[in-house]
């Protein structure tokens, strides 16, 4: 077998291994199949490159462009992940592990792509909450906004998901303008290569967009600066060695950090045995403790029973684990491959030697078991093994020692409230999960377990069919954890992209922040539409075009007709008496939304145009009653413009329904779909 050399790609250029270069061994026969490292990269001259070419090109495009690229790379990926497929094998993970991985990576693209053009602006300014009257009258307001760092940002990733480790951090940081640099383990470091190699010929990044480290960093977190961003993934003590190196601290680094993480899972006190939630935990933890032979770090490492069946659980576990087939992971019966290395697979043992001292083991022997299609002497094999602690309230390492392979500890509690101390002893985890039917069990463990770990993931036979499982993070939800897990936080949707941007606090004018933000602020100038705004496509409307209206006198025979007609006969409306003995009204009022109908009727323009659906509409407030003899006229301006393809965008309007004596009856913003 020829031995791969894994490059590293800095400043454009492809830098073959060198000087402190290491061997990398296949995790199935042990086998040198690689070699990475190059101590002579130059880290500066790749930052240099990273700011100043990759940084600038990224700012330049909107979150829309940004967001149509990712989705570009995760198409192209898409259509060459049979080659990822093909190499991630000798990782030792299965057909399914690459799901996780590659699959996985892929689609958590796919969705920041469609947040960023769902939930961002087509522009290069993120508005993050509401406009802010710093003022009696509204000319002086404040808002916080969102811009890109101009720095880079150093990934440093994980060896157990080479693909998906990556992307799911490149994800938010591409979609925010900033620039990457990459480091995977070295271990795995030849899977993440080629899936870089394939996004970088895709010809779809900008120059400097993403570079790769295949090896070591040399001195280049030395080197950065308060523009840039440090994302961390592995051990807590490499964590903490990076986090406080005097210079990230002196330069106050934004550094994030996913590390060791004990995750549990608690068997709720009504999951007895025979039914569905405890079939349902049982096929959890078994997949969790074998899917990328355990090397997980969402995997449970606590299995948190009830004292009356912690037998019943080791028993219905280790009948599911006998039946797990271990071997070559490109074998379809396989359903758990290698370690990913010989190293891996002794520091394993050497945890499990110390979980021992406080707990039994009660299933999986490492040194006898069988192995299928492959040298278990030579391939990073182990068995699942499953431990009991008799006594979790004396025992100490189990709550803080991480086997990070195919292993995990049984221990009972006595009632809920314990249950939760129990899964709180690990200080902080990626995710909890509690297998119930029992609402107010859940509502129990989040009250008392939500502060210690990033995620709690609760399932049962109403979820169970649609549910992800206790072990998938998804890009919509944040992953992280506080304390052990390392108190930082990826994903989530858009707070992820957030992470990579600066939140500025402005203020100045209703016009000031209008074009700061492109959105249309209440006070800012208002622009007269030349002609009615709906006979105008989305291209032609302008931020700020109003449409003013003609006034409509509101009749007692309109509050009647329309009382009748929809059948809203709410005595505010009909009964004078009643309505008068109520405090927010001076007697009969119009329905409310018989004022949405009327500032319809004023402002809408009835013939075939641009606008082609009314979408819906937000934020309704009726601030004052109006009352027969009353007249309303509407004021409606155009806030915010977001395309959404090709053939059309969305419009945003402002509304502003006002009353004879000027003063606003109601307020919200209208959304319709314009054609282009």
């Amino acid at each position: 077998m020829s031995i791969q050399e894994i490059s590293s790609f800095a400043a454009g250029e492809w830098v073959a291994p060198g000087e402190g270069a290491r061997n990398i061994a296949s995790a199935i026969t042990g086998e040198v199949i690689a070699t990475a490292g190059n101590s002579a990269l130059d880290v500066q001259g790749m930052l240099d490159h990273a700011r100043t070419v990759g940084g600038s090109a990224l700012r330049k495009l909107t979150f829309h462009d940004r967001a149509r690229m990712i989705k570009a790379l995760a198409a192209h990926l898409g259509q060459h992940k049979q080659a990822l497929y093909d190499l991630s094998f000798e990782t030792g993970a299965t057909q399914a592990d690459h799901l996780i991985d590659i699959d996985g990576g892929i689609g958590t693209l796919f969705v920041f792509a469609s947040k960023g053009r769902r939930e961002m602006p087509d522009g290069h300014v993120y508005l993050d909450g509401d406009v802010e009257q710093l003022s009696r009258n509204g000319s002086f307001l404040g808002q916080h906004i969102c811009t890109p760092l101009q720095g880079v940002a150093v990934h440093i990733n994980a060896f157990n998901f080479p693909v998906w480790g990556m992307l799911e951090k490149l994800a938010p940081t591409l979609l925010a303008g900033v620039p990457a640099i990459v480091k995977p383990a070295t271990n795995t470091s030849y899977v993440t290569e080629l899936a870089v190699r394939i996004m970088l010929e895709s010809g779809i990044l900008p120059d400097g967009a993403l570079q790769l480290v295949s090896g070591g960093l040399g001195d280049m977190l030395d080197r950065l600066n308060c523009q840039d961003v440090v994302s961390f993934t592995g051990s807590a003590d490499t964590a903490f060695k990076l986090r406080s190196a005097p210079h990230i601290l002196e330069n106050s680094v934004r550094f994030v950090a996913e590390q060791d993480s004990l995750n549990a899972s608690i068997l709720g006190p009504d999951a007895e045995p025979g039914t569905p939630e405890f079939d349902l935990f049982v096929k959890e933890v078994q997949r969790e403790m074998t899917a990328k032979a355990g090397q997980k770090c969402t995997a449970i490492r606590r299995i948190i029973a009830p004292e009356n069946q912690v037998q019943a659980v080791i028993e219905a576990l280790s009948a599911r684990l006998s039946k797990t087939v271990i071997g070559d992971p490109r074998r379809e019966t396989t359903r758990m491959g290698a370690l990913v290395s010989e190293g891996q697979k002794r520091d394993v043992l050497e945890k499990a030697a110390i979980l021992g001292q406080e707990a039994e083991r009660v299933f999986g022997d490492p040194d006898n078991f069988e192995v299928d299609g492959a040298d278990g002497g030579k391939g990073a094999f182990l068995p699942p093994m499953l431990f009991h602690c008799a006594d979790p309230d004396a025992a100490q390492r189990v709550h803080d020692t991480e086997a990070f392979g195919p292993v995990s500890t049984v221990m009972g509690y006595r009632d809920l409230d314990h249950a939760v101390e129990l899964a709180n002893r690990g200080q902080g985890s990626l995710v909890a999960s509690v297998i119930t039917h029992d609402p107010q069990v859940a509502r129990q463990v989040a009250l008392g377990a939500g502060a210690f770990h990033g995620r709690l993931y609760f399932n049962n036979r109403d979820s169970i069919k649609e549910s992800t499982g206790h072990g998938s993070p998804l890009p919509h939800m944040v992953h992280g954890g506080p304390g052990r897990a390392g108190g930082g936080e990826e994903l989530g949707g858009v707070r992820g992209v957030k992470h990579y941007m600066q939140r500025t606090a402005i203020q100045g004018s209703p016009d000031i922040l209008t074009a700061i933000g492109n959105q249309w602020v209440p006070g800012a100038t208002e622009i007269e539409a030349p002609a009615h705004p709906f006979t105008r496509r989305f291209g032609e409307l302008r931020i700020g075009e109003t449409l003013r209206t003609e006034p409509r006198t509101v009749t007692l025979e309109d509050i009647e007709h329309f009382a009748s007609f929809t059948g809203d006969t709410f005595y505010a409306h009909m009964d004078q008496e009643a309505a008068e003995r109520n405090p927010f009204f001076p007697g009969r009022v119009a329905h409310g939304y018989l004022l949405l109908s009327f500032a319809a009727g004023l402002f809408v323009e009835p013939n075939e145009g641009p606008v082609l659906a009314n979408t819906g509409l937000d934020g309704l407030r009726f601030m004052k009653p109006v009352s027969a003899g009353d007249s309303i006229k509407v004021r409606l301006t155009v806030k915010k413009k977001t395309p959404r393809n090709e053939e059309y965008g969305e419009v945003r309007w402002h509304v502003t329904v006002t009353n004879q004596e000027e003063e606003q009856v109601a307020e919200y913003e209208l959304l319709t779909m314009n054609a282009y």
